[in-house]
């Protein structure tokens, strides 16, 4: 079995290798060719640590994951999110590579937005924010780049530091346009055409009085019941819901059960991102949300080895 690092995957597969991929497991999730079990989520007692495990097959590729990912929020010489991934080909059931995979949980998550994101926001949308600077966010900014010429970035975090940690690694990697860190988050969405929110909270990280009426949004960070992250007056006055797995949505999604329990939402108005292509008028707020799903996993780790390979 071979066994490849994020340092060697993240050499060779790209951004946009990751839009195509996930493009591609979409055909095959219309198709009916992925059987797909919904993750388990198990908390870690008297933590905020969580430990996730998801299984997948593709019987169009012939191929099989099973992923295991931790999220340990409070580590400070480990990254918080730590991810492995077996895959199987289907032809003997032989297990053929073991592939790190928080780059790869980053990239999928982002590509998945970056799809949702040029369907969904105005051709012309040319501000970000970026609202929680962790590590997923990242790779979140990088999909919105690959599909918006995006001139202006403004970040928020609680902890200012690391928005400007964040600025750096942004300009690293030679994003060209102007990067602000800003103190509130009033301030970093009140002139954004598109939001990306990708933060561990329990209440609402914006409100939904200081969005433009156009605004995109991208959440990406509340993923169990108790979180909430995108205002739920945003999400009641939303013109379009696109989630990434609405069935894993609806036990894990926070701030989306609430506003069903309180009557301003209910899933059956949720568009599957497989389906965005239906989607025919995009004009008002639209709002993307992920809580991720196997398929994707496997998506950009079949990907990931045939490059490598």
């Amino acid at each position: 079995m071979k066994y490849f690092s994020d340092q060697d995957i993240e050499a060779y597969y790209t951004m946009q290798d990751a839009i195509d991929d996930v493009k591609r497991v979409l055909t095959d999730l219309v198709q009916g060719s992925i059987i797909n079990k919904e993750r388990t989520v198990i908390a870690m007692p008297d933590t905020k640590d969580t430990m996730l495990y998801m299984p997948c097959v593709n019987t169009n590729s012939n191929y099989s994951i099973l992923k295991t990912i931790s999220i340990f929020p409070n580590n400070q010489q480990q990254p918080v999110s730590q991810g492995i991934t077996m895959l199987t080909e289907l032809e003997t059931g032989r297990h053929i590579a073991s592939l790190e995979s928080s780059y790869l949980t980053r990239l999928r998550t982002g590509a998945m937005s970056a799809i949702a994101t040029d369907y969904l926001s105005r051709k012309e949308a040319a501000t970000l924010a970026v609202i929680g600077t962790g590590g997923m966010a990242f790779e979140q900014v990088l999909g919105v780049l690959a599909v918006r010429a995006i001139t202006k970035i403004y970040l928020y975090n609680r902890t200012e530091d690391k928005a400007y940690h964040f600025k750096e690694r942004l300009e690293k990697q030679g994003v060209d346009c102007d990067i602000i860190v800003v103190d509130s988050e009033a301030i970093a969405v009140k002139d954004a055409d598109i939001i990306n929110c990708a933060t561990r909270s329990e209440a609402a990280v914006f409100r939904y009085q200081d969005i433009q009426p156009h605004v995109h949004i991208n959440g990406v960070g509340s993923y169990l019941p108790e979180m909430r992250e995108i205002d739920i007056e945003a999400i009641e006055h939303a013109k379009v819901i696109v989630m990434d797995d609405i069935e894993g949505a609806q036990h894990e999604a926070g701030e989306f059960i609430q506003a069903a329990q309180d009557g301003k939402f209910s899933f059956a108005q949720a568009v599957a991102l497989k389906d965005i292509d239906k989607v025919a008028d995009t004009r008002g707020i639209t709002i993307f949300k992920s809580v991720g799903a196997a398929y994707y996993d496997l998506a950009v780790t079949v990907g990931a080895y045939k490059k490598l390979t």
